[in-house]
């Protein structure tokens, strides 16, 4: 999926392929401030991201502090460096499906074997599959990586859900990875519960590039128990050793209370407009494309019965109408599409016409 998205995604005329809101320029987050940046000493920044900026993603996270908190390059990054500490004796990891692919794949290269349990559709909503995961952890499960907000649907797990999923870690002693990114951009502007909330050994991964609309900071963190924090840092001074600067620096800003509720409110007003346009663009397909309504993201993730397998059909929305989405099969679930609405509603609705174009032309 990155590969098909940073091949084509600068070169299409529609690329509803992206996952978070339209960003934000540096002039928009930091205001007066922005000149300040030009002052920045280009120097190395704090490994593990500067006091100030952790402490602001701390104040998020019930009684956590600056100590709890691991700054990386993106939550990419956040991943690869927690799965790099967990994974160090190989070991198992049960990964929720349909997700962000990353976490399989880095699992499966440093040593690891996957296991999946999906989410199932069920009565208009997407569920855990509990009966599937109590079944598959046992005492080789080193971890158990779920994404809440998930990528791709749009669901939320509630309270109930992720106290299941504890009580299932806890008979093995398992860690939790908790993919959290789009938490902040929940459309009824409930803010979706952090596993941190939950179970000790948990680490929830999040960052500025999803639900802040500011992907190009290439700021994400690590939240967790002090001790593992420690350990991870020194796995981080390994990869990229510390944030640049400027990142930090304009994340900080952005991390600032007033300022992170006037980001957050601005996404959550980007959904409400947008998804009644994919909403009525559904309905009007109604013959050929169904989905459960996402309830956080900018992301919805359609089901079809047209007559193409979902490479394919991205492949020629791609060739031949210049317009570009996820096909589902990057998720290992075929006959869907992710699409992404936190564009500007013009180019939103003329890149779904696209698909309209694509669509008649197969069904003639």
């Amino acid at each position: 999926m990155e590969r098909w998205q940073s091949t084509w995604e600068n070169t299409v005329e529609y690329n509803l392929s992206e996952s978070g809101v339209h960003p934000l320029t540096i002039r928009e987050v930091t205001g007066g401030d922005a000149s300040k940046v030009l002052d920045k000493n280009l120097g190395y920044g704090q490994t593990n991201g500067t006091i100030e900026l952790r402490k602001r993603i701390a104040a998020i996270y019930e009684d956590a502090d600056e100590n709890n908190v691991i700054v990386t390059n993106g939550s990419s990054e956040a991943n690869f460096v927690a799965l790099w500490r967990l994974l160090q004796d190989k070991g198992e990891v049960v990964f929720m499906v349909p997700n962000y692919m990353q976490i399989s794949g880095l699992a499966k290269n440093l040593g690891g074997k996957v296991k999946t349990f999906r989410l199932l559709e069920s009565r208009n909503e997407w569920v855990p599959d509990f009966s599937t995961l109590n079944r598959i952890v046992n005492k080789k499960t080193k971890v158990i990586a779920i994404c809440n907000p998930n990528n791709p649907t749009g669901a939320t797990m509630n309270e109930k859900h992720l106290d299941e999923i504890c009580r299932i870690a806890r008979k093995v002693n398992a860690w939790i990875l908790s993919d959290e990114v789009y938490q902040g951009s929940e459309i009824n502007g409930k803010t979706t519960s952090s596993i941190w909330n939950y179970y000790d050994k948990a680490l929830t991964i999040s960052g500025l590039s999803k639900a802040y609309g500011l992907p190009g900071l290439r700021i994400g963190w690590i939240t967790t128990k002090k001790q593992m924090a420690a350990k991870l840092w020194a796995y981080h001074d390994y990869t990229s050793i510390a944030p640049n600067v400027v990142s930090d620096y304009v994340a900080t800003k952005a991390m600032e209370p007033d300022t992170r509720i006037r980001i957050l409110t601005r996404t959550r007003s980007i959904l409400k407009q947008n998804l009644p346009i994919v909403t009525e663009w559904i309905n009007r397909n109604h013959e050929h494309f169904r989905f459960i309504p996402p309830k956080a993201g900018a992301i919805t993730y359609l089901k079809y019965d047209l007559k193409i397998n979902s490479k394919q059909f991205a492949n020629r929305l791609l060739q031949e109408k210049k317009t570009l989405v996820v096909p589902g099969a990057h998720f290992g679930m075929d006959r869907y599409l992710r699409v992404g609405y936190g564009s500007p509603t013009n180019y939103l609705s003329a890149g779904l016409k696209r698909i309209d174009e694509l669509v008649n032309e197969i069904t003639q």
